[in-house]
């Protein structure tokens, strides 16, 4: 808004003044319809908005299952009930593939090192106390590769 000192003193400046301010807004606004143009009409999926269907689950089925956070540092044996490790964490690969992340060897957390084991291999008894990972042995584990958490 122009103060009274800035103001037009005759009709010729006050249209000069309105066109130029005219230019500046259609300038302004043609940017923005551009912007809006090539960013509906790239490939990259993020500048899109996406719809997601949501479903209704049954929750007491849901709620039958495990907390991760109650079986995390539980002892994970193999089918001799010998003890092979800990349950230190569950990843899910970008992929979205499980994978449980098991602690072997060491003394309470020290010493150890992580195995990345696929989470379909565990069996979990129905009350979420023991975990068992079938015909595994610390010696076939020591020889996975060692897993590390991306920094």
């Amino acid at each position: 808004m122009l103060s009274y000192d800035h103001a037009p003193h005759s009709d010729a400046q006050a249209i000069q003044c309105f066109q130029s301010a005219w230019r500046v807004s259609r300038r302004a606004v043609s940017s923005s319809m551009l912007a809006i143009a090539m960013l509906s009409a790239s490939g990259n999926p993020s500048a899109r908005a996406q719809t997601v269907q949501l479903v209704t689950v049954d929750v007491q089925a849901v709620s039958q299952g495990f907390q991760v956070s109650k079986l995390i540092g539980k002892r994970v044996e193999n089918d001799k009930n010998e003890k092979i490790g800990t349950l230190d964490d569950l990843v899910i690969a970008k992929d979205r593939n499980l994978f449980a992340i098991l602690e072997i060897g060491g003394f309470l957390g020290l010493g150890g090192y992580l195995v990345a084991v696929p989470y379909e291999s565990l069996t979990i008894s129905d009350d979420g106390g023991k975990i068992t990972l079938a015909g595994a042995s610390k010696d076939a584990l020591q020889k996975l590769p060692e897993f590390q958490f991306k920094k």
